[in-house]
């Protein structure tokens, strides 16, 4: 986030038609997740957009949440780019590595069962693709505020670890497939 305003506050903006924009979703801010969006116009109403996110840290419960992904999505507005409703297609993938160390979740929601991250760690990759609705409100000349949320399919595939400071893989390759949501943002958005 301080780095989309500094580039922004620090790069001229042209005259004419918006054609490019940064931003930074406050959702992955508060989960102490470094990411960052860039949005290109393509055509009067086609923009697309890049974000990525990037976690490289442990939570202080011993929790594991690494991961490092890309977001490419194509944007077809409704009216004008990056003012009002659009429509979204997006693919996905990445890397992670993840646990819970001391987590009882029951919760088993569309395939995944989280209540495995008690007592494993996964270290893996995944890709997949999804559709999204999203709406940007304009707050000022250059500031939008913009609000998505996207489902979709994801594929992983694991390594299965005893727990996250083991090393005994206890199985390799475990596929999973995933339907659900794949995409929730609450941007803030700065238009060149």
């Amino acid at each position: 986030m301080i780095l989309a305003v500094a580039i922004a506050f620090l790069c001229p903006s042209r005259a004419g038609a918006q054609g490019f924009a940064i931003k930074s979703n406050l959702a992955y801010d508060a989960l102490a997740a470094a990411n960052l969006g860039l949005e290109v116009g393509l055509a009067p109403r086609w923009t697309l957009d890049v974000s990525g996110n990037y976690m490289p840290w442990k939570f202080y419960n011993g929790n594991l949440r690494k991961h490092a992904f890309l977001q490419p999505e194509a944007r077809f507005w409704f009216c004008d780019r990056f003012a009002g409703h659009f429509l979204g297609i997006h693919c996905h993938g990445g890397i992670y590595n993840a646990s819970g160390a001391g987590i009882d979740d029951k919760i088993a929601w569309l395939g995944p069962d989280f209540s495995k991250l008690k007592d494993r760690r996964y270290e893996g990759w995944f890709a997949g693709a999804g559709i999204s609705y999203g709406y940007a409100v304009i707050l000022g000349r250059h500031w939008n505020m913009e609000f998505e949320v996207g489902a979709g399919y994801a594929y992983f595939l694991s390594d299965v670890y005893e727990c996250e400071k083991c090393g005994s893989k206890l199985d390799t390759d475990v596929a999973h497939h995933y339907f659900g949501l794949t995409k929730a943002a609450i941007n803030l958005v700065y238009v060149f």
